[in-house]
């Protein structure tokens, strides 16, 4: 895959699967901007993806608030003239029975998630069809189509679902301006999102014990759904848009 020349920007771009998104986009010739909320995560993100800077561009914002999405969108266009590909990867993620959810809970994943997906396409469509066309993928979750007993998700799936319906609804509305939009949906990734409710002690047991629970064996890795996402990125998957890819190692090909 050959990403000379092509601009993109990756939402939540700090850690797990974004960064190695944006780190691999790099390799592979593009200009790449980055966001994240967390400022001083993001700029040594920003370092360890390209030492010299030439090639990636740190932006600081919390993708909640749309005004963050006019920012990223307009400094991107300023520094590296245009943007064609968007990844949207942001994410927050913490099993928590139904009855026990908030009004502040419910608000957060629907906003990081949900809001974080519509209002920076929106921000970078226009651009996109400045030159010609692009490509959105969006970093969906098995969880927007499958209950998993052991991890209560529904705030985070109705979250979820909402960016797999955004994905169908704009791949249609804007295939006339060659802009593909789909989704990767994958089941347990071992990113640092489970540092947040799962003890570093207890890490490694815990995430282990959810091999079997995949058919192929094991969990899976950023490098795993770094791949699809390129593949759906790039001019590769020309005549593909619209789609919900599972990557998720087997889960939702049936019961095991």
């Amino acid at each position: 895959m050959n990403f000379n020349g092509k601009v993109a920007v990756v939402t939540g771009g700090g850690s797990g699967i974004g960064k190695a998104t944006a780190k691999e986009l790099v390799k592979l010739g593009a200009k790449v901007v980055i966001n994240g909320r967390r400022e001083q995560v993001l700029l040594d993100a920003a370092r360890e993806i390209d030492p010299t800077g030439e090639s990636v561009y740190a932006i600081a914002g919390d993708i909640r608030q749309r005004d963050t999405s006019t920012i990223i969108a307009k400094e991107t266009v300023d520094r590296f003239g245009g943007i064609d590909v968007l990844i949207s990867s942001t994410g927050i993620f913490k099993p928590t029975p139904f009855l026990e959810h908030t009004e502040d809970d419910f608000n957060a994943y629907v906003d990081t998630i949900t809001k974080g997906t519509f209002f920076i396409a929106q921000a970078v469509i226009p651009e996109m069809i400045k030159r010609g066309g692009g490509a959105i993928v969006n970093v969906g979750s098995m969880w927007a189509t499958q209950a998993i007993g052991a991890t209560p998700s529904s705030a985070y799936s109705a979250a979820m679902a909402g960016r797999h319906a955004l994905t169908r609804n704009l791949a249609i509305e804007f295939a006339g301006e060659q802009i593909r939009v789909n989704t990767v949906a994958p089941a347990i990734v071992e990113t640092p999102v489970y540092h947040s409710f799962v003890p570093q002690e207890q890490l490694r047991s815990v995430l282990d014990s959810f091999n079997t629970f995949h058919p192929l064996g094991r969990i899976g890795q950023p490098q795993d759904m770094v791949s699809a996402i390129l593949f759906l990125a790039s001019d590769e998957a020309s005549w593909i848009t619209g789609a919900i890819l599972p990557v998720d190692g087997g889960v939702t090909a049936g019961k095991h």
